[in-house]
């Protein structure tokens, strides 16, 4: 059965080394196949990957709606699953798929629900489904990716950042989405650690699975673009992420 994981945070928390460690991980205990899912227009999972990234699923929603490109005598339903295989990026025991935004306004309900159809059908052939979501959650609240089992929400030591995992758990219950699982990461902690966020993380009301602390490896690596599961294994965040899965049974 695919388990899905989500991993959500506003941007610069580190929340897509959490995920590129976290799919590393699962890559080296052979756990089945991965699809990696980057669902943040302004994520560089890919990247951290190690992997190239020439399209989007936003630019199929468009092309779908528009129907200028969708060649005559092939339906849409067709065309849209033709465009959705052409996008895979495929690496060894992971594939990649990048969802972007909408180019502009408008009715994107009928290529969105192609899309929903077409993701429910692949997913079932992994055993992994890793989604890098931004803090609003867009593909989740328009169940375009649907299910999650897990989803780890990311923040550094700020009491902005700790107030903002707070806003992505109060989004997931408006939305009423139902997830089993839900934790909190804090990342690029020091050596006083979380102490003075006690207070704070309390009254988000989350369960605090870890912390990862600043790690200089992983700093020079995403400085000099050099991908993430690269990292050596006794890398400091390395480490922290595998004690985190361990912790929550991944």
């Amino acid at each position: 059965m695919t388990k899905k994981i989500a991993v959500a945070g506003k941007g610069g928390v580190g929340k897509t080394t959490f995920t590129a460690l976290l799919i590393k991980e699962l890559l080296q205990r052979q756990k089945g196949m991965i699809l990696a899912v980057d669902a943040d227009p302004n994520s560089n999972l890919n990247e951290a990957l190690g992997m190239t990234v020439d399209d989007s699923i936003a630019n199929i929603l468009e092309e779908v709606r528009i129907g200028e490109d969708v060649p005559d005598g092939m339906g849409k339903d067709s065309f849209t699953e033709y465009r959705l295989s052409q996008i895979i990026q495929e690496a060894d025991g992971l594939d990649l798929i990048l969802m972007g935004l909408p180019q502009q306004n408008g009715c994107y309900c009928y290529p969105n629900n192609l899309i929903r159809m077409y993701l429910e059908r692949l997913q079932k052939n992994y055993e992994y489904v890793i989604i890098d979501n931004e803090a609003g959650m867009e593909h989740i609240s328009r169940r375009i990716v649907a299910d999650i089992d897990m989803l780890f929400i990311i923040s550094d030591t700020s009491v902005r950042s700790i107030r903002s995992a707070a806003k992505v758990v109060e989004l997931v219950r408006v939305l009423k989405i139902e997830i089993p699982e839900i934790y909190l990461i804090v990342t690029k902690t020091g050596e006083n650690g979380i102490d003075r966020l006690k207070e704070e993380i309390a009254k988000t009301g989350l369960n605090l699975i870890g912390t990862i602390p600043y790690d200089e490896q992983a700093v020079t690596f995403d400085t000099e673009g050099k991908p993430l599961v690269d990292l050596p294994e006794d890398s400091l965040a390395v480490v922290a992420v595998n004690a985190i899965m361990k912790k929550a049974g991944v």
